[in-house]
């Protein structure tokens, strides 16, 4: 496709795109159709039925491209975009030293631009929706929300609600009145959904961790709590509860279909069931458990048990094609290998996890993460006429496990294209980058971040070093 291709559909009007195939639910359906009109789709089906039905909306032709929904990232965290590489050679559990300490040194315009260059990298890595887990930076929570509305992605916000270690009792009930406002700040937005957020269970009252999941579930929307993450806080808990975090959560009545589990990689059988019993939803993330060395959640077990999971980056990279790939991948080699398991679950689970499990579980499957009439028009124009893919006899397993980011030729979110061939259509990409670089060496100078391994190259210096003690 060329400029007046990217012209017409970055105009204004309906659409009616005939790709070679549509991906559905069920698999692609070849010779199908879409037309949007609305930010939604009016109608998805056979490409000749549509245009007899359409005759005054002219036909955009997609030869050789493949439309399907967008990636749906189920847990980020986008104000923590300037240290992404601070976390590569860390132990777990490293948020206390690096995360907590770098949020805190950004002001409103870093947080904006940090919250607006992870939207981008996102974006360009075929994601329409991001589901912020809160920031912990001293802004309102509306810069990030602005953020991602000027960038021209769908995210679900989260309001941090911690209030365990609140000097005064008395500012506890304030947390849950910000939280409520929260929940009601952004009725008829287009692109931001709210969310309440608690960091980890013992950063909140019992009180909280229950009222906040009253008030999501009343609203609509999702809690998200970092779960059973860490060895270290599993431990935590059992020391000072007498019960695991997920035992603990669902002890003060905070389970349920309302509460997104982020990370969830050390699970009981019996965690497991309560997670089933309870239609509690599972944030799987499995690039962040590979980079900080923690386990890996269970997914195929979580698939067959009817859990609710979605795929999460955690803010590690935004290319959703090697985030499935993770998911696939980090099954195999945690749990397949050991059993023989040679499809540790095929290409199609960790492609619908990626896009309508994720939207399931962030609390908008209703709106996004299909391609089906009357739901968002959130969807991804991706080149299968490539060396990777043209020779094709399992698509949805192809995108999984050879598909990429540069085979992504457009992006759209609410029917409008918001990218093209890796550049936003409606702002200056590279200028935010420019000024995200100067902003990032201000705030990781400000900010008291320790870190225990050193960069490569100095890394690489001292075991040189060390060898050359060895030797001497």
């Amino acid at each position: 496709m060329n400029q007046s291709d990217r012209d017409f559909l970055a105009g204004p009007g309906p659409l009616l795109l005939v790709p070679d195939a549509v991906l559905l639910p069920e698999g692609p359906a070849d010779g199908w159709a879409v037309t949007i009109d609305d930010g939604r789709f009016e109608a998805v089906g056979p490409a000749d039925e549509l245009e007899r039905a359409h005759p005054q909306l002219p036909a955009v032709r997609l030869p050789g491209h493949v439309l399907m929904p967008g990636f749906v990232d189920a847990h980020h965290h986008l104000t923590q975009s300037f240290g992404s590489a601070l976390a590569f050679g860390e132990p777990s559990e490293i948020f206390r030293r690096v995360w907590v300490p770098l949020e805190g040194a950004l002001d409103e315009e870093s947080a904006y631009t940090a919250a607006k260059l992870a939207a981008l990298e996102a974006m360009r890595g075929g994601f329409t929706t991001v589901t912020d887990a809160g920031t912990r930076a001293g802004v309102d929570v509306d810069v990030v929300a602005s953020a991602a509305r000027d960038a021209g992605i769908r995210c679900v916000l989260g309001l941090v609600c911690n209030d365990a270690d609140a000097e005064d009792a008395t500012d506890r009930p304030a947390v849950l009145e910000q939280a409520e406002k929260h929940l009601a700040r952004y009725d008829g937005e287009q692109l931001i959904h709210p969310s309440l957020a608690v960091s980890i269970p013992e950063a909140a009252t019992e009180r909280t961790l229950h009222a906040t999941a009253r008030l999501a579930a009343e609203a609509g929307a999702v809690v998200q709590i970092h779960v059973n993450e860490h060895l270290a806080g599993v431990e935590r808990s059992l020391v000072r509860h007498g019960l695991r975090p997920l035992e603990h959560l669902y002890s003060v009545g905070a389970l349920g279909p309302q509460l997104l589990a982020a990370h969830a990689t050390m699970l009981t059988p019996r965690e497991l069931t309560l997670l089933a019993d309870t239609g509690t939803a599972v944030s799987y993330n499995p690039v962040a458990s590979a980079w900080k060395g923690n386990a890996v959640a269970p997914a195929t077990s979580m698939a067959e048990r009817g859990i609710r999971f979605g795929l999460g980056t955690d803010g590690t990279r935004g290319d959703g094609f090697r985030l499935a790939e993770a998911a696939e991948f980090a099954q195999r080699l945690a749990y397949g290998l050991a059993t023989g398991d040679s499809s540790c679950g095929a290409g199609w689970t960790w492609l619908e996890r990626a896009n309508r499990g994720g939207a399931d579980v962030v609390g908008l499957g209703a709106r996004t993460g299909t391609v089906a009439q009357g739901m968002a028009a959130d969807f991804l124009l991706v080149d299968v006429d490539t060396p990777e893919l043209a020779l094709s006899w399992d698509l949805p397993w192809e995108l999984v496990r050879r598909g990429n980011r540069d085979q992504i030729t457009a992006v759209f979110v609410a029917g409008r294209l918001r990218m093209w061939h890796g550049r936003p259509t409606e702002w200056d990409g590279p200028e935010l980058v420019t000024r995200a670089a100067e902003l990032a060496r201000a705030a990781v100078a400000r900010a008291n971040v320790t870190r225990v391994h050193p960069t490569s190259t100095a890394s690489r210096a001292l075991i040189r070093s060390q060898d050359r003690s060895t030797a001497q």
